[in-house]
């Protein structure tokens, strides 16, 4: 059976979902068959594509009109048909960039396996030049890893001012600019300094 999936960004109504789903509906997919979102691409969490992908069962076909429809990260991309093809499930793109991508043909595996080679060397790009520029960010004295929400003199004002009984923990988030939970984080309720905020002082 063909399942299909459709998405605009817009819910404004400058965009609508009429057009793609007569595509799918021509392509072969059952009106009643189709799931929607009017959600961001880049968005991973959507309930339309969550429940259309909770619906495929093996020997299926899922099909999009254009493959940025199901998404825009190439990562996520790959991760949801692979996930697929494990479970037993076809894919297919009928028009735009990756409209040869038809799972159920071998040319469509070999086009969606140079996708795959694609996102894997993207992800391994990203790693080097991650690593590279902590290496050169050691080399320099510093570093590398999450940065610090508040300053030292922040800190020591934060550490002093919960050891007043007056103090209003709302208040001096606000004063400092960051929420009660990261506030927490570098000092006890009671003043203490917690080793997060001891690696701030010692930075």
């Amino acid at each position: 059976m063909q399942i299909g999936y459709v998405r605009i960004s817009k819910t404004d109504g400058s965009q609508n979902l009429d057009y793609q789903k007569d595509e799918l509906v021509k392509a072969g997919v059952l009106p009643e068959k189709i799931y929607e979102d009017h959600a961001s691409g880049k968005k991973d969490n959507r309930d339309g594509l969550s429940s259309c992908l909770k619906a495929l069962r093996e020997g299926d076909v899922l099909v999009v009109w254009k493959l940025d429809r199901l998404g825009r990260n190439l990562k996520h991309l790959v991760n949801i048909v692979q996930d697929l093809a494990k479970r037993n499930i076809a894919f297919k793109v009928i028009t735009g960039q990756g409209a040869n991508i038809d799972t159920t043909t071998a040319n469509g595996r070999l086009i969606f396996g140079i996708f795959a080679s694609l996102a894997e060397f993207e992800s391994e790009l990203i790693r080097e030049r991650t690593m590279a520029g902590l290496a050169a960010a050691r080399a320099r004295g510093r570093n590398g890893g999450r940065g610090f929400a508040i300053t030292k003199a922040q800190l020591r004002l934060v550490q002093a001012a919960m050891g007043t009984r007056d103090t209003t923990i709302s208040e001096l988030c606000i004063e400092v600019g960051v929420t009660r939970s990261t506030l927490y984080r570098y000092v006890c309720p009671e003043g203490k300094i917690r080793p997060h905020g001891q690696k701030l002082l010692n930075s």
